[in-house]
């Protein structure tokens, strides 16, 4: 101690600047992507593109096709049925066509038949058969009607009923029947009043008069009417006589 001080060395208190350890500065090394994998990612990033785009394309090219096949369709089914209108037209036309040709036909057969009708005498006809045949003339070219008694309309063994009804006899109202009554003649004996029928003697199926010349009077079908034919038109079975 001098002048009253007290001098304190303390060994290793002072450390020189040379002995003193250099401050470091503490760093982090942060990792880095190699490039491998960045190769990777980007190669995982262009594939999940070009699969986008794979699908995007894909769901185009199916909405296409089925508005293509919607399309087809529509242009099918327009197709039958302009088909199906033409068909129609076809038929109507062709229905047309045969409807006049047939009115066509029955006018001429009505006016032949209306002249064979004013020409054809019957002279050789008397009595009740005169008055048979009169009437049955007096109904060329009504309707044949099935089931149908007159006057607008026949059938066939309605008719002859009508007709022999107008001399007072009465026939059976249909031809099974009417073809038993009177008497069996031979088709070359045929006197006018005599009754023709077809098919067998009481299951005959049509009857008709015989009005003299080689011709007859009947109600034949829908088509034709009532009408009068030479016998070899539709050659009868048999005849009876009730006159």
């Amino acid at each position: 101690m001098t002048g009253g001080f007290l001098t304190l060395a303390v060994a290793g208190a002072a450390v020189p600047a040379s002995a003193a350890e250099p401050a470091h500065e503490a760093t982090v090394e942060m990792p880095t992507v190699s490039d491998t994998l960045a190769n990777t990612a980007a190669q995982t990033a262009a594939a999940t593109q070009q699969a986008a785009s794979g699908y995007e394309l894909q769901a185009q090219q199916d909405q296409a096709a089925a508005q293509a096949k919607t399309a087809a369709k529509k242009a099918k089914a327009e197709a039958d049925k302009k088909k199906r209108e033409a068909e129609a037209r076809r038929a109507a036309a062709k229905k047309a066509a045969e409807a006049r040709a047939e009115k066509a036909s029955r006018s001429a057969e009505r006016a032949t038949l209306s002249t064979s009708s004013a020409t054809t005498s019957v002279s050789n006809a008397t009595g009740n058969a005169a008055a048979v045949i009169s009437f049955l003339k007096a109904q060329l070219g009504k309707a044949y009607v099935l089931g149908s008694s007159g006057p607008s309309s026949y059938d066939c063994s309605s008719l002859t009923q009508a007709a022999f009804k107008q001399v007072g006899i009465d026939l059976p109202r249909v031809s099974q029947d009417q073809s038993t009554v009177g008497t069996q003649v031979s088709l070359d004996s045929l006197q006018p009043g005599d009754l023709l029928y077809w098919g067998s003697s009481g299951s005959a199926y049509h009857v008709g008069v015989y009005i003299g010349g080689g011709k007859f009077i009947g109600a034949q079908n829908p088509s034709t009417g009532i009408v009068e034919r030479p016998l070899d038109y539709d050659q009868p079975t048999g005849a009876v006589r009730v006159l």
